[in-house]
């Protein structure tokens, strides 16, 4: 009989099994640099831990068993993940990217990737038109982030991945923003799903790392081969950690949207907030695409306010519960400016285009009483 499994309990217990020696129920932490042989090249699987190490092994099954993906490889970082994934293909080819991205990543691909001759075009993929207007001959993937940070454009990854199949043209997904409990990009035809496990994944703003998972085996072994050779690896410590936080991401999630949600409608009402952005509400110009490709909306948001930069930073030095730092996805609530923080590394004058001005504010809503949170906002409008 075969039990149907769900994604809290695959959560809790996928690639996981009690150590055999002791019946510990915790992956053991193999804190080790290589393995005895019983004879050159016979081995129990394990030759250096850059290679194979047990610990990641069974972080990596558990995520790939999240995201619905046959494979799963994890890495030191989000960045390091993404690196992994460009180089597998070759210089001159061309990569169609969403053009609200993360500022790491408008970094390595224009400042770093583009020096080694990969061609990166950046357009606003909410328009399918969009991908007729950029594609090339050359073209061999499509980036997305959906929702779009810090913007939160949701991108329709399922008429996006029809669209780059019939291209045949690959579609990386980076669903770092939703976590698999809200989101399965591969299920809606994207071929590759990436994340910064520092975020949802990790949840506790204690470790850095990243995934990557897919069904197809000729990606999943050319991007293995990328991290055993440039050693873009996680310690083991690292993955017990993220293996400690899986175990919670579902109640975690759903107690981020709640409390997203209610600050949304909070904020929606304030005199001072020119904007609000945020999936959930019914105005989001994407809100049926989201509703259609996700389970809930996620712990993010962004508003703008009226004043612009003077107001902005009267709130962000005024708050108290929320943490005036970057990153996202922790139990702690945060508060940033993009401008000044996560995107300064966009030019200006692509910052004004998209929308990202002196007066956006974007919060990581964490897992508190939401009514304290609420309080800590208004005290710090009043200010």
């Amino acid at each position: 009989m075969t039990l149907e499994t769900h994604f809290e309990t695959l959560a809790i217990h996928a690639g996981q099994h009690p150590e055999p020696g002791t019946g510990a129920i915790m992956t053991p932490i193999f804190q080790t640099s290589t393995y005895v042989q019983e004879s050159p090249g016979v081995h129990k699987g394990y030759e250096y831990s850059r290679t194979q190490n047990p610990t990641r092994d069974a972080l990596e099954k558990n995520l790939a068993a999240l995201e619905g993906a046959e494979h799963g490889l994890c890495f030191a970082s989000g960045c390091a993940a993404m690196s992994a994934v460009i180089m597998t293909y070759k210089a001159g080819d061309h990569i169609i990217c969403c053009d609200d991205v993360y500022g790491g990543t408008y970094r390595l691909f224009t400042k770093v990737l583009a020096k080694s001759g990969y061609d990166f075009s950046f357009a606003d993929l909410t328009r399918l038109e969009s991908l007729e207007e950029h594609v090339k001959a050359n073209t061999k993937l499509i980036w997305l982030e959906t929702p779009t940070n810090p913007l939160l454009k949701v991108l329709d990854i399922h008429k996006i991945s029809d669209w780059a199949r019939s291209k045949n043209i690959k579609v990386l997904v980076d669903n770092t923003f939703m976590s698999p409990y809200l989101q399965q990009p591969l299920t809606l035809g994207a071929d590759i799903v990436l994340h910064s496990t520092t975020k949802y994944l990790g949840g506790h703003s204690d470790v850095v790392g990243g995934f990557i998972g897919a069904n197809d085996s000729q990606i999943y072994e050319a991007v293995k081969f990328n991290q055993n050779s440039m050693g873009a690896i996680p310690g083991p410590m690292d993955c017990f950690l993220t293996l400690r936080s899986t175990k919670t991401l579902a109640v975690r999630m759903e107690r981020h949207c709640d409390n997203a949600k209610a600050i949304a409608q909070w904020l929606k009402e304030n005199a001072k907030v020119q904007k609000v952005i945020y999936p959930g509400l019914p105005e989001h110009p994407q809100h049926d695409v989201a509703s259609k490709q996700m389970k809930n909306f996620g712990g993010m948001l962004s508003f703008v306010v009226k004043d612009g930069l003077p107001q902005a930073k009267r709130i962000l030095e005024r708050v108290k519960i929320f943490s005036l730092a970057e990153s996202l996805g922790g139990v702690e609530s945060l508060i940033e400016h993009p401008a000044i923080m996560t995107h300064a590394s966009i030019p200006a004058d692509i910052r004004k285009s998209l929308g990202i001005d002196d007066g956006l504010i974007r919060l990581s809503v964490g897992i508190e009483h939401q009514a304290d949170l609420i309080s800590d906002l208004e005290q710090a409008f009043a200010g």
